[in-house]
């Protein structure tokens, strides 16, 4: 199939898009030219400004592709912009389980209603991450319902390639005793891995389905199981102070996921349990290798 993808240079779109090339896809990878990639000659590449309508026009509107990805629609006009200058059978657009209000144990995927308020058309400044994303839908289920489009719902994504740097944060900060002011120790949370994220997308490129899916590992873990992990294996308690810098993950429920959905496609999403502690290990061993080289410059 021939596929465009805007947003496949890095963290999870590398991994999605060098599973399309393994499935055979005709890949063309669209950004500003500024991320250097090592795909080599497997994609075919063009450059244009996601932000800018003109840019779009020019460089998309007279191809047709099968199928678009889009990594990086954000906002509503980001759809807009992207959707009336594009020719294709099928678009799949990166959603977030931060669509959902409330998140909450079990979350399903009609527990968003596209059709709920007026689409607001608005960029990624205007509003909070999850009013510009509840927006980026609202623009296709109420604008765009005639295409073939699919929103993809991830909880919080994390890898050893993870440039947020999030759950690192926990790591860094216990090893290094950084005092850390923490708001939901025991909610239990759902996360993804990178390389899962992406395989999921390049998964749903093929199949016939349309409307919203959710992705996410099975099972849910808490802060407090990570920061317990933690001084098992480094002998180190976390740091706890109301003056502490503020965790990242501060202010998320407690909520799991369901993949019903998706597993009813034919997707398995591994457990959590299976993985994470092994990424916690590895994050251990990156703050040891930064705290040694700090030493190093100090001697």
């Amino acid at each position: 199939m021939k596929v465009l993808v805007l947003g496949g240079t890095r963290f999870f779109g590398v991994h999605m898009v060098n599973d399309l090339i393994e499935k055979g896809h005709e890949v063309t990878i669209a950004t500003r030219g500024q991320t250097p990639d090592d795909f080599g000659d497997s994609v075919m590449r063009i450059r244009l400004d996601r932000t800018d309508e003109d840019s779009i026009k020019a460089m998309i509107s007279d191809t047709h592709y099968d199928v678009i990805i889009d990594k990086i629609a954000y906002c509503s006009n980001d759809v807009r912009k992207l959707m009336d200058n594009a020719d294709c059978d099928k678009y799949i657009c990166m959603s977030s389980t931060a669509v959902y209000d409330p998140l909450r144990p079990d979350t399903k995927e009609d527990d968003f209603d596209g059709n709920a308020e007026d689409v607001i058309w608005c960029d990624r400044p205007d509003f909070p991450y999850d009013v510009v994303k509840r927006n980026a839908e609202y623009a296709l289920w109420q604008k765009y319902s005639d295409k073939n489009f699919i929103a993809v719902r991830y909880p919080f994504v994390i890898g050893k390639d993870d440039y947020t740097k999030r759950l690192y944060f926990y790591v860094e900060h216990v090893l290094k005793q950084m005092p850390m002011k923490i708001d939901n120790l025991d909610n239990k949370m759902s996360f993804i891995r990178s390389d899962e994220a992406g395989k999921f997308i390049s998964f749903l490129v093929d199949k016939d389905f349309t409307g919203a899916v959710n992705g996410c590992s099975h099972g849910t873990v808490s802060i407090r199981e990570i920061l317990d992990y933690l001084k098992n294996e480094i002998g180190m308690s976390a740091v706890l102070s109301e003056d502490g810098d503020p965790a990242p993950y501060n202010g998320t429920p407690e909520y799991s996921i369901n993949t019903d959905k998706a597993e009813s496609l034919g997707f398995k999403f591994t457990d959590i349990n299976d993985w994470i502690f092994g990424l916690i290990d590895y994050y251990i061993d990156v703050a040891h290798e930064g705290m040694l080289g700090l030493y190093d410059s100090i001697d």
